[in-house]
């Protein structure tokens, strides 16, 4: 059995936010991957979001180029990033960085790497620069890493897929691309998502609506986000598919470890909800095939205590509701709004049989079998 991870971060997250110290445990995503004991392309793949500066441009296996605002605000970029995993799964490439950036040339010529000087054209105030051409492409090289590490084949016999916020919409356009591919709709889809919220205009139904392919969804949904642009999305799913939603207290990046009183910058008052979340994400993960080092692996007892904690912080938590990240709120007071599939409703209302449990995003009193399912 060939099992591959893809690892997408949030909008503005990247790889390396295992060390942002707004989140004082690392930042779940890029964490997961950090700790993810397999061979990397061959394994697993951690993928930046859109907006995080395109730090990863010149290995990916497509053409991307750099957004910057407009991966913020719309989540541009995040189609590419989609095709990358997609031709990571089959492991073959189409399209390699073969110039030399300015930077790798810069690396290589300090490093004593006998290269041609750069070539200069143009008059003085056009002038352009070739820093000369890779003898191997990043591509090339994660080619060849795919086919000697991947196990039985290239093509993986399973896909997990891991995101938040834009990542976890990403999640669901993965598996949507896969079930549309000939060559790998048949590859069984498991999926753990924290609050996915696509933002303004981005409803479409490749990224609310999931196919068969997925048979397991897990979802951590975030109770005291209120930013405008921030509804976050439960998908429609097939009857085949066991869905798990759970509602959490705190604002959107509190889930995947931001601990700060306003959700957004740094400290550690309020540790808990995204300590739960990467505990049943490892729980996950380990149930799917992946081998994972520095697990929390709580017991029952410490996560009675996360929630009774959870409970005695409640006001410190509901005051979150105030907070935007984009000036405006959305929302009730007293209730998220969130989207089921296209249609808007309130974050209590997504509840019913489809669940486990029942209760979905109404829970709000927690006990160890409340979590029995993902075990």
């Amino acid at each position: 059995m060939s099992v591959l991870t893809v690892y997408f971060c949030g909008t503005g997250s990247h790889r390396f936010d295992v060390r942002n110290p707004n989140f004082w445990n690392g930042e779940l995503i890029s964490t997961l991957a950090d700790n993810d004991q397999g061979k990397e392309f061959a394994d697993w793949v951690a993928i930046d979001g859109p907006g995080s500066g395109n730090l990863q441009a010149d290995e990916l296996f497509v053409r991307s180029a750099v957004y910057g605002l407009m991966g913020t605000l719309f989540g541009t970029g995040w189609e590419e990033n989609v095709s990358h995993a997609l031709h990571m799964i089959k492991g073959r490439c189409d399209w390699q960085r073969i110039e030399l950036s300015e930077q790798a040339y810069n690396r290589l010529k300090d490093a004593g790497v006998p290269i041609a000087d750069l070539e200069q054209s143009g008059s003085w105030l056009w002038r352009r620069y070739s820093y000369g051409k890779r003898g191997v492409t990043p591509q090339q090289l994660q080619e060849q890493i795919i086919k000697i590490f991947r196990k039985d084949g290239v093509i993986p016999t399973q896909v997990n897929i891991v995101g938040w916020s834009r990542g976890g919409i990403s999640c669901h356009m993965l598996a949507n691309a896969m079930f549309k591919d000939p060559q790998l709709k048949h590859i069984p889809v498991n999926i753990f998502v924290v609050d996915p919220v696509p933002g303004v205009l981005n409803l479409q139904q490749h990224r609310v609506e999931l196919a068969a392919n997925v048979k397991e969804y897990v979802g951590f949904y975030s109770r005291d986000e209120r930013s405008k642009g921030f509804a976050c999305v439960v998908p429609r799913t097939q009857a085949s598919t066991r869905v798990h939603v759970y509602p959490l207290p705190g604002r959107h990046a509190t889930l995947v470890g931001n601990a700060s009183l306003d959700g957004a910058g740094e400290g550690q008052a309020l540790t808990h909800p995204g300590l739960l979340v990467r505990h049943f994400a490892e729980v996950c993960l380990s149930r799917w095939g992946v081998k994972l080092e520095k697990k929390l692996n709580l017991s029952d007892k410490q996560l009675m205590e996360y929630h009774l904690a959870m409970s005695r912080d409640d006001g410190r938590y509901q005051a979150m509701r105030g907070q935007s990240y984009t000036l405006l709120t959305e929302g009730e007071p007293s209730e998220r709004f969130v989207h089921q599939g296209s249609q808007g409703t309130g974050f209590g209302q997504v509840k019913g049989t489809r669940f486990q449990p029942e209760a979905g995003l109404a829970l709000n009193a927690w006990d160890v079998g409340s979590y029995r399912h993902l075990r």
